[in-house]
């Protein structure tokens, strides 16, 4: 199989403009997340795709492969859709921009995926750690059936609770996404679904129109920073992280 990786990246951001090009420790947070993509060397190719010249100019100047994009899309999954559909490729992992802590581990339990036939889209979610990151709605929650089949996402507490405050068996869906090619183009192709708009997650729309979406579970992956309050969250993980790192080779 040929797999590429596509980093969806656009400016300007509702929740947290400007966002891409935030400072993540000593680099911007999309070059973290290109150059933590790159370093899982699971890729036959991988490329930031922007209509942004501050984003294009940012990749291009340290080397990166950049695609400039040329329509408007409402969504990072057309912005890769028009990337992809003249590359030579069987799998293509939408990877967010915002997802700086990218990891082999993850990356690669969600390309192995693909080793069943069926699976036609699949995707990361990792287990809630605190009580006030599941009660956020800027955390997307899942529900699975017992095959790892995707039920539903949503912003709002699922499942309800109702005996327990304890938030051991949640799951937060993880924006990282694996389509076969003619998967993600019969995707892009697709009207907004009514729960896609209520909810604003687009994955919905995959759902609605009947596709399964398989759930690889992984380790914690770090922060997804959507707002500003997450960079300042994601510095601290990546401070507290790399002087684990750095005391773990004295």
């Amino acid at each position: 199989m040929i797999i590429a990786a596509l980093i969806p990246a656009r400016y300007n951001s509702t929740r947290f403009p400007g966002k891409m090009m935030a400072k993540l420790g000593n680099q911007t947070v999309i070059l973290s997340t290109y150059k933590n993509t790159v370093a899982t060397n699971l890729f036959d190719m991988v490329y930031v795709v922007t209509d942004s010249d501050i984003i294009f100019k940012e990749i291009q100047d340290n080397d990166g492969n950049v695609i400039r994009s040329n329509n408007e899309h409402s969504t990072g999954s057309d912005r890769i859709a028009e990337a992809c559909q003249d590359l030579d490729i069987d799998i293509v992992v939408n990877v967010q921009g915002d997802a700086p802590f990218i990891n082999f581990g993850g990356i690669s339990g969600l390309i192995a995926a693909f080793n069943d036939p069926e699976v036609q889209v699949a995707t990361l979610i990792q287990r809630f750690k605190e009580k006030d990151d599941f009660a956020n709605p800027n955390n997307v929650k899942v529900v699975m059936d017992k095959f790892y089949n995707i039920m539903y996402f949503s912003r709002a507490n699922i499942p309800y609770n109702r005996n327990s405050d304890g938030v051991q068996n949640f799951y937060e869906h993880i924006g990282v996404y694996a389509f076969r090619k003619k998967a993600l183009m019969e995707f892009t192709s697709l009207p907004q679904t009514i729960n896609e708009k209520i909810e604003c997650l687009e994955q919905l729309r995959l759902l609605e129109n009947g596709y399964n979406i398989r759930a690889v579970e992984v380790d914690y992956m770090g922060i997804e920073i959507d707002t500003p309050e997450d960079l300042v969250a994601a510095n601290q993980y990546l401070a507290e992280h790399s002087f684990e790192k750095k005391m773990s080779m004295e």
